[in-house]
C-alpha cells in the first residue's frame, strides 16, 4: 500500500502545481479587460469633447441658428421672360421665382424693392448660356446665383441677408 500513498502524494503535488497557474490566468484576463475598458472610456470622452461635445456654448449657438417659425414665401410676379442667343438662334427663357424666409419683415422689404430685384434678376437670366441651362447642374447654379443677387439687393435695402433662406424656380421654360 505504500505505492498508493506515493501516488496520492504525486497527485497532490501535481494539483498544487496546476492550481496557481489557473488562478493567475483569470486574474490576468480581468486586469487586461479593465485596462482596455478604462482606455476606451477615456478615448470616448476625449473624442466627444474634441469633436462637438454638448457644451453650453454649442447649445446656445445651435439655438441662434435654429429656424424660427414656419417658412413664408413671396412670389416675384409676373414671371421673368428674357431672350438670349444660342448657336445663332434667339432663345427665350421664362422663369417663375419665389423666395423663402421665416421673417415677414424681410419679405415685405423685398416686395417694396421689387423693381430693383426684377432688374438684377433679368440681367442675370439674360446673361446665361443655353447649353449650361439645359443641364440640372446649370439650373441649380443659376438658382444659387439668383439667391446671391437677391441677398445683395436685400443688404442694399437695409435687410439681413441671412434671413433670406432660399430661392425657388416654380416654373422654368426654355425655347
Amino acid at each position: 500500500m505504500p505505492d498508493v500513498s506515493a501516488l496520492a502524494q504525486e497527485e497532490a503535488a501535481a494539483g498544487a502545481a496546476v492550481t496557481p497557474g489557473k488562478r493567475r490566468f483569470p486574474l490576468l484576463v480581468i486586469i487586461i479587460g479593465a485596462v482596455v475598458l478604462i482606455a476606451g472610456i477615456g478615448a470616448a470622452l476625449v473624442l466627444t469633447h474634441a469633436f462637438g461635445g454638448s457644451t453650453p456654448a454649442h447649445k446656445k449657438a445651435a439655438a441662434v441658428h435654429a429656424p424660427v417659425g414656419p417658412p413664408l414665401y413671396l412670389a416675384l410676379d409676373p414671371p421673368f421672360v428674357v431672350n438670349f442667343q444660342a448657336d445663332q438662334l434667339v432663345r427665350f427663357l421664362q422663369v417663375s421665382v419665389e423666395v423663402m424666409s421665416r421673417d415677414q419683415k424681410t419679405l415685405d422689404l423685398l416686395k417694396s424693392n421689387d423693381p430693383v430685384l426684377r432688374n438684377d434678376l433679368l440681367i442675370l437670366f439674360a446673361n446665361q448660356k443655353y447649353t449650361v441651362l439645359a443641364t440640372p447642374e446649370g439650373k441649380e447654379q443659376l438658382r444659387a446665383q439668383a439667391l446671391t443677387a437677391i441677398r445683395k439687393d436685400l443688404v442694399q435695402a437695409g435687410g439681413d441677408p441671412k434671413l433670406l433662406e432660399a430661392v425657388y424656380f416654380t416654373s422654368f421654360v426654355m425655347q
